[in-house]
């Protein structure tokens, strides 16, 4: 229903620092809820690390509860050991909101990007810069934090339009 609300997690995976946004969508209009980030240590092994992230993820979850979730697709373009511990912290992402039972999407940087900016290959900085615009409150935000919640409105957009019969 295109009246009712909807509250959605965006997630940005990473190994160190994964980001998280909530936003509520009522239509086409967005509210700002909550976003921050959760730390992994670089001094603990993967199995404690993705555990942090697990739990981290958990928690926001059980405190915000989101009944939607969107998580940014990553690419990596380093040594192969960087994108198994990335794909790793991603497999996390995924599966927090799949275990709450929640329907999750993924969408690609670039999608984003464009459906923020108009600009698929757009810098960090301008995705940032309209989350602050569509996001009145939201404030100073750090990178991972800001990239969730693009990955939040991306999905609120493209969901408002599936319900509008447009896409």
């Amino acid at each position: 229903m295109e009246g009712s609300a909807i509250r959605i997690i965006g997630i940005d995976p990473g190994l160190r620092a994964t980001g998280w946004g909530v936003i509520e969508a009522t239509g086409l209009r967005l509210s700002y809820i909550a976003s921050g980030a959760v730390i992994s240590r670089d001094a603990n092994s993967l199995p404690r690390r993705l555990r942090q992230l697990f739990d981290g993820l958990a928690s926001v979850m059980r405190e915000h509860g989101p009944a939607e979730a969107a998580v940014e697709e990553t690419f990596v373009n380093r040594d192969p050991q960087s994108a198994l511990r990335l794909g790793q912290a991603r497999a996390v992402a995924l599966l927090v909101p799949a275990l709450a039972g929640l329907p999750v999407a993924e969408y690609a940087a670039n999608l984003i990007k464009k459906t923020l900016t108009g600009n698929g290959h757009a810098e960090k900085a301008q995705v940032a810069f309209m989350v602050g615009v569509l996001l009145p409150g939201s404030g100073e935000l750090g990178a991972d934090a800001a990239d969730a919640l693009a990955a939040a409105i991306t999905h609120a957009r493209l969901r408002a339009a599936r319900n509008r019969g447009l896409a």
